[in-house]
């Protein structure tokens, strides 16, 4: 189906005429039998999106892999998280194939269940006038359709978009001549089955920084708005993940509050804000359907359904407290996060065959947990396979990465996809899980630290539960996080980090609580040790006279700031 080729006895030959199908122009020609006009369109295919990007390193794959050719029918499977624009994708070469290729037949499959998938192999065949399909009975239709397909000389493309099940498409998969015929399909599983018998994977990712810039100026220069993109365009992006349906919201949310991209960022960063209210319904412009909250989330009921371990759930929301860049493997090998999935492991799911009516169901109780052990007892601990196991499911349902080669990275998440599972918390849920996360981290920290591999992990779990780890005190990895930097002579960057932390414990625990002390302490030290003497001697002169009105001239505390400010005054110049 290349374009600018021959179109002798093409919709551009003899005989040929135009019909307008939903505003595009497809030009027809009759064929032998009666009733049929190509080319034929079945099912609906997607308008594109305003202000689409060509996702230039997509498509060369894709082309790649059409150019290569073959004896049989190519099948590529675009794969991706959600929101990431699969489906435009593949709207764009269906389109493509009508507009630039002459096909004769495209047809659009949502392909969720088998019966769709049916359903729609069966209008095809109808509107086609397959052999054998009699319109009596659906999945043989269907099966004619296929037969029609695999034996044709007409053009055609099959859409199948996203699949949810790889059974359901199991039986249903188009194949004939690779001259004539093309299949594209869009999933976000990360399932082999899916790429079994000889189809091909392409993973579609979020846009790179060019594209979503070039996004942002595209759409509000179509406005006539293009000065709403401020100097926080870039740090806006990238607060989004690059993700294009977010990007998409955004951009219509800023044209309809007439926001800035830096005052759009100042909501957006709010943490009382919800991604709702920022990246609301209303400002699905393009018909997509969901919001971004629950797009990014879709496949958690799918996990739910069949994580047999019960911690995939539990894992997915401790996950979603630590830095989306990704943690150390040992984490999950550590007591307190052992003890946390095990304490809130899920009922594994029942299959409908086996499910027995119960007296108490519908009575919006959760389901009993199924950890192994009886009333009274402590629950077991998940071992490494089972664990393993619950972050495999996730990583099938693009709702994390699982790399497992990546010791110190094995697992990612998409920062708004972290959110949406923060937000799906209650405040005793986030705070048990911050606490959970926050000692984990600290039982798998190298002692002594030479490197500060997880200070951005811990900063990200501050920002992420700031107020979950300061009650009734911080906790200690907050003071572990900003120590690793000092040890690692990063002395700046630990200036930075102990002011922060000041100024969060002032506020929640108050200037004279013994760990704001501490911070303060911690800030002075820093100072000195990056060369800011007088800095540092300002800080430790005020401490000293808090450390003694509070604690005693006596307390260790108080002894120690004594003997920081007279080194310092006595080495002025020392860093």
């Amino acid at each position: 189906m290349g374009a600018g080729g021959d179109i002798t006895g093409s919709a551009l030959g003899d005989g040929g005429q135009v019909q307008h199908i939903n505003e595009q122009h497809i030009h027809h020609h009759p064929d032998v039998r009666e009733g049929v006009v190509w080319p034929v369109v079945a099912g609906q295919i997607p308008q594109l999106a305003s202000a689409s990007q060509l996702r230039t390193a997509v498509r060369e794959e894709v082309e790649a892999g059409r150019a290569a050719g073959g004896s049989v029918v190519l099948t590529q499977v675009l794969s991706g998280g959600g929101g990431v624009g699969k489906t435009q994708l593949a709207a764009a070469y269906a389109h493509q194939a009508l507009r630039e290729e002459h096909a004769d037949l495209v047809v659009w499959v949502a392909a969720a269940e088998e019966q769709q998938i049916v359903a729609a192999y069966a209008r095809a065949a109808s509107l086609v006038q397959a052999p054998g399909a009699a319109g009596t009975d659906p999945e043989g239709d269907a099966r004619a359709f296929l037969t029609w397909l695999a034996t044709t000389q007409r053009r055609w493309m099959v859409v199948l978009d996203d699949i949810a099940d790889p059974g359901a498409v199991r039986r249903w998969w188009p194949a004939g001549h690779a001259r004539v015929g093309w299949a594209l399909a869009t999933t976000r599983l990360e399932d082999a089955a899916i790429t079994g018998g000889g189809r091909t994977r392409v993973r579609v990712d979020v846009y790179t920084p060019g594209e979503a810039g070039a996004y942002l100026r595209e759409r509000l220069a179509a406005e006539g708005v293009v000065q709403l993109l401020d100097e926080g365009v870039g740090e806006l992006a990238s607060a989004l993940g690059f993700l294009p349906l977010a990007l998409g919201h955004a951009a219509a949310y800023m044209i309809n509050q007439h926001l800035t991209a830096g005052e759009y960022l100042d909501r957006f960063a709010d943490a009382q804000t919800r991604l709702d209210q920022v990246l609301p319904a209303s400002a699905d412009t393009e018909d997509y359907g969901r919001t971004v909250a629950a797009t990014l989330l879709v496949g958690l009921d799918a996990v739910r359904a069949v994580d047999t371990t019960g911690l995939a759930e539990p894992a997915v929301q401790l996950i979603s407290l630590l830095d989306p860049a990704g943690h150390p493997a040992r984490l999950w090998e550590t007591g307190p996060v052992l003890d946390h999935l095990a304490q809130h492991r899920a009922a594994a799911p029942v299959p409908a065959a086996e499910a027995a009516p119960s007296a108490s169901a519908g009575d919006g109780q959760l389901p009993a947990h199924t950890d192994g052990t009886g009333d009274g007892e402590e629950p077991q601990r998940p071992d490494a396979g089972k664990n393993r196991a619950a972050l495999r499911v996730l990583h099938r349902y693009a709702l994390i990465t699982h790399m497992p080669e990546e010791t110190s990275r094995v697992v990612r998440v998409h920062a708004l996809t972290a959110r949406a599972v923060r937000e799906t918390l209650t405040d005793a849920q986030l705070g048990h899980t911050a606490k959970a996360a926050a000692d984990g981290l600290l039982a798998c920290w190298p002692d002594p630290d030479t490197h500060p591999d997880h200070h951005e992990l811990a900063a990200a779990l501050r920002a992420n539960a700031d107020t979950h780890l300061w009650y009734p005190g911080g906790h200690v990895v907050l003071f572990r996080a900003g120590r690793s930097l000092n040890d690692a002579g990063l002395h700046t960057a630990a200036v930075a980090r102990w002011q922060q932390l000041k100024i969060t414990s002032e506020r929640i625990l108050g200037p004279e609580h013994p760990d704001t002390l501490t911070t303060r302490n911690n800030l002075a030290h820093s100072y000195w040790q990056d060369g800011r003497t007088q800095d540092a001697t300002r800080i430790e002169e005020q401490l000293l006279t808090d450390h003694q009105r509070i604690l005693g001239p006596e307390h260790p505390d108080t002894v120690g700031a004594r003997a920081a400010l007279a080194q310092w005054q006595e080495e002025p110049g020392k860093g």
